[in-house]
């Protein structure tokens, strides 16, 4: 037996010691359109146009679960594996992923259609795998659903947080605070759970060299996608209507104002 098994073995708090040592932690990551890209879409406005888009990693899954997700294991132990449904075309957004920190990745091979075929698609990848928490950013900056962590956890039938700006974690406990309407609320949570991280759960991280040397030789796994069907389909993308003229009131023209927002604007 190896010392630091048998050391492990003869105290119950090693033993704790070694249960976080052995935390599991995995993250959805998402490919989306860089913040600055023209919108366009093709095949009828069914389908939105990728030509000369710069794909990034989406910032909420980046910026916040990921990260956060780093932090805890480099502060108690385990590994932090990325996840992503798609093709080839995302794997240097999950490259990246791995400079900033994550232990290894896996890709789905599939074509994301919608979130309900997203979310099957990792939960049934995902339910025999015990990890710990399920991280995920509370959207994606392209179709901004909020969807997908809700449904992983209602296909994995485990207890859901929304809109986690904080997290930590003791032994089989997690302390979250989030996000609600007028304010915050605490929950703790006993066990494994799926939670959505939006702004105050961490802070952007840049790859620094030696991540990005690393990031080549970490483990990406391709793994071919389950029997899962979309249940949805895009009838018409549509462009928002274009901003009308501004137009400037005198400070002291108070009934102008009014008027302007009677008859026009059709606020009041």
């Amino acid at each position: 037996m190896p010392p630091l098994y048998s050391y492990l073995c003869n105290s119950e708090k090693c033993v704790s010691d070694y249960q976080l040592l052995s935390m599991k932690l995995l993250v959805c990551i998402s490919k989306a359109p860089d913040t600055t890209s023209r919108i366009a879409f093709t095949d009828g406005d069914k389908r939105f146009d990728e030509s000369g888009v710069q794909f990034i990693v989406n910032p909420y899954d980046e910026w916040y679960a990921l990260v956060r997700a780093i932090e805890l294991v480099e502060a108690q132990g385990g590994s932090v594996t990325t996840i992503t449904v798609g093709d080839a075309t995302c794997d240097p957004i999950i490259r990246k992923a791995l400079a900033i920190g994550a232990s290894d990745a896996v890709r789905i091979d599939a074509n994301p259609t919608d979130s309900s075929q997203v979310a099957r698609l990792i939960s049934n990848y995902a339910n025999d795998k015990s990890y710990d928490i399920i991280f995920a950013g509370k959207e994606a900056i392209d179709y901004n659903s909020s969807a997908v962590p809700a449904m992983i956890a209602e296909c994995m039938d485990l207890p859901y947080v929304a809109l986690a700006t904080s997290i930590d974690v003791d032994g089989d406990v997690s302390t979250l605070n989030c996000e609600s309407t007028g304010g915050t609320n605490n929950v703790s949570v006993n066990g494994a759970f799926v939670l959505s991280a939006t702004k105050g759960m961490s802070e952007q991280r840049i790859p620094n060299m030696r991540g990005i040397m690393s990031a080549r030789t970490k483990p990406l796994t391709v793994v071919e996608a389950s029997e899962v069907i979309a249940t949805t389909e895009v009838s018409k993308f549509t462009l928002p209507p274009a901003k009308g003229d501004c137009v400037m009131v005198e400070a002291d023209n108070a009934a102008d104002l009014v008027r302007l927002l009677r008859e026009e604007a059709k606020i009041i």
